[in-house]
């Protein structure tokens, strides 16, 4: 059965990463972007991991410029940033696509295993998110496509993806799945 660990990332400075190296740990996957709505969950993120990385758990972080370019720069200006603003301590790859005949064979893969989640509707931000794609394609939460920035993949210990949280979930929703898992 395939896993995450078939496959191969690269880092920021363009070094290929096996995600082997991230085997029996349980891994938060991230899309995300420094210009977007969504930015600030870097500060939480960066708590679960603060909370959670000596019982083995990580995130990996991924920019992506495909919504609203809302990740503009190159590898190393966005990670200073993320460092600087939000003291991000989790490791953070190359810029990627997570969507279309471009995307990351990784991306590719977690979409296949977890399709859209659906939005929180309470969360401030979903009734926009909605209206937008709606206008777009009125089938959009049909497709397991990615929609927006800061969507999350979490992986158990075996590679296998196991949930997908999208950017309007709650980080109490997360991290309860992040302890049933470790």
């Amino acid at each position: 059965m395939k896993n995450i660990y078939d496959f191969a990332v690269k880092d920021r400075k363009g070094g290929t990463v096996s995600l082997k190296e991230y085997a029996n740990e349980v891994i938060l996957i991230v899309n995300t972007a420094t210009k977007c709505g969504f930015t600030p969950q870097y500060e939480e993120l960066e708590k679960l991991y603060e909370r959670h990385h000596a019982q083995g758990f990580t995130i990996l972080d991924f920019p992506c410029n495909q919504f609203g370019q809302q990740a503009p720069g190159r590898d190393e200006e966005i990670h200073n940033f993320c460092k600087l603003t939000y003291g991000t301590e989790f490791p953070r790859f190359k810029k990627v696509k997570v969507n279309g005949p471009d995307a990351d064979p990784l991306f590719k893969y977690l979409k296949e295993q977890r399709g859209f989640a659906g939005w929180d509707m309470e969360h401030p931000i979903a009734h926009i998110l909605d209206e937008i794609l709606t206008k777009a394609d009125p089938n959009y939460q049909q497709s397991p496509d990615i929609k927006w920035n800061f969507t999350k993949f979490l992986v158990d210990k075996r590679g296998v993806v196991v949930a997908r949280f999208e950017p309007t979930a709650s980080f109490e929703e997360i991290e309860k799945k992040i302890i049933e898992l470790l």
